[in-house]
């Protein structure tokens, strides 16, 4: 057993004797030091919820959300390639173990007119591959970071669906509550077509002030068909989203509400843009890709160098089955295989270029996800603060146009002025509404979008691009 001992101590020295490749660092990218403006959103202590669409506080839109998350195809999708991943893995690390393989065997052969002998045997076969050069360990590593990338991806994959959700189901009840505008405009024009009708019959104004007041009635339902396609192609999309037949949602999101921001909703970020973004799940599935693709040059370096296997035999041979449990019928076999390329024509340099390339490719799209992460959010942070500037004075300016409308109305029954002047002001008070709607929706919006480019939440435990490797 002592040439045994020896070989297998011999392996294990050899083992560690050399890892070709390079070690992987974290890329180093400059960002900002603050967010540009800093003042329209102020940054809070605490970390972004992980959870952010409760923070609306409407039980409908949190179980959409849920649903979503449970049922959607690309969710499952998602989890589907994060459980090949790990298993790939997995395999991987097995690479680096023996392997042990158990056998019988039972022969019966003649030659010419000899009699027939018989042949029997048990035993275990083993083979383990050195990892001289460290290919096998450079592989673990590239499917451990293969693996953390799926498992980011299946996270930003839940990130953008709760935000397109989320987004839907503002939109669509911005389409609602400017279906109920355009109604209550309809009333109210609809009550201004009668005064002129009366007054048109008492002599008071002529024909055309009441043709005015129908065109202004009818242009104004004109206006509802094409909010209530929208409304349903919306809510089409939302069932789509969360893996249901189109149209069976439409009993639940029947009922119209205002899209509104909620005060606790409103203060994000926290941090600055580096600790912030590198926690986005693209980026790190883009950080730990790149990891990958560092780990794969080891692999296709290590090629290029000499293997060492070794096998081994532990087994019971005899003529008969009886004879195998005779001291006699043992037999071990251990062996070495070393081997080395010679002449391939290139290929196995031009496998190492390649890798090089792809890790070059990783690192620009690290970069890239990086600063587009980076413009998603000061892009989502402007839009919010403009909106809720520019929703601030859409409400002063409807609630100026609403009492502009009713002294118009007043003063033409008192025929103080001509019935163009009660049109005008019954078109503004129509379209403010209607912008004030849209505009609340788009604020609503914005805030999902900077959550989105946020990351979309993350708890104390969720590993970050900047981190070490696995």
């Amino acid at each position: 057993m002592r040439p045994t001992a020896a070989l297998l101590g011999l392996a294990w020295v050899l083992a560690g004797c050399a890892v070709v490749g390079p070690d992987y660092r974290s890329p180093k990218t400059d960002l900002p030091p603050a967010w540009s403006p800093a003042e329209p959103v102020p940054s809070p202590a605490a970390p972004l919820d992980a959870e952010w669409w409760r923070r609306f506080d409407d039980p409908l839109l949190t179980q959409l959300v849920e649903r979503a998350l449970a049922a959607n195809t690309d969710v499952r999708i998602a989890r589907a390639r994060l459980r090949v991943a790990r298993a790939t893995s997995v395999q991987a690390e097995s690479l680096l173990w023996p392997s042990l393989n158990a056998y019988g065997s039972a022969t019966r052969s003649s030659n010419g007119g000899q009699d027939a002998v018989s042949s029997y045997g048990l035993g275990f076969d083993a083979v383990w591959e050195i990892d001289l050069f460290g290919g096998l360990g450079r592989g673990v590593e590239a499917t451990d970071a293969d693996a953390m990338a799926s498992a980011a991806t299946l996270a930003s994959t839940q990130v953008s669906l709760a935000a397109e959700v989320a987004r839907g189901y503002v939109q669509l009840r911005a389409y609602q509550l400017r279906i109920a505008i355009t109604q209550a405009n309809l009333d109210n024009q609809s009550q201004t077509l009668q005064i002129s009708e009366w007054r048109a019959q008492a002599g008071l104004v002529g024909q055309l002030d009441v043709e005015q007041a129908r065109s202004n009635r009818e242009q104004t339902r004109a206006q509802r068909p094409a909010l209530q396609d929208a409304a349903t192609q919306t809510i089409n999309a939302l069932a789509v989203l969360l893996n249901v037949a189109p149209g069976t949602l439409a009993p639940e999101l029947a009922a119209a509400a205002a899209p509104t921001i909620p005060s606790a909703a409103a203060q994000p970020l926290a941090g600055i843009p580096a600790d912030l973004l590198r926690r986005r799940p693209d980026i790190v599935a883009a950080e730990r890709s790149l990891a990958a693709a560092t780990a794969r040059i080891g692999v296709a370096e290590a090629a290029l160098y000499p293997s060492l296997s070794l096998g081994g035999t532990l087994g019971l041979q005899g003529a008969a089955l009886s004879a195998l449990s005779g001291s006699a019928a043992a037999t071990r076999l251990i062996a070495a295989s070393l081997g080395a390329p010679i002449f391939d024509a290139g290929r196995l340099r031009q496998q190492v270029v390649i890798r090089s390339a792809e890790q070059e490719q990783a690192l620009a799209a690290y970069e890239a996800a990086l600063f587009g992460a980076l413009r998603d959010v000061e892009n989502a942070r402007a839009a919010l603060a403009n909106g809720q500037a520019r929703g601030e004075a859409l409400a002063l300016a409807v609630q100026a146009a609403r009492n502009a409308a009713l002294l118009a109305n007043f003063r033409y029954r008192s025929g103080l002025v001509d019935f163009q002047t009660v049109l005008d002001t019954e078109r503004s008070v129509r379209t403010l509404e209607d912008s004030q709607a849209s505009t609340q929706a788009d604020t609503v919006i914005a805030l999902i979008q900077l959550y989105k480019a946020l990351g979309g939440g993350w708890s104390a435990d969720t590993p970050t691009a900047s981190g070490p490797s696995p």
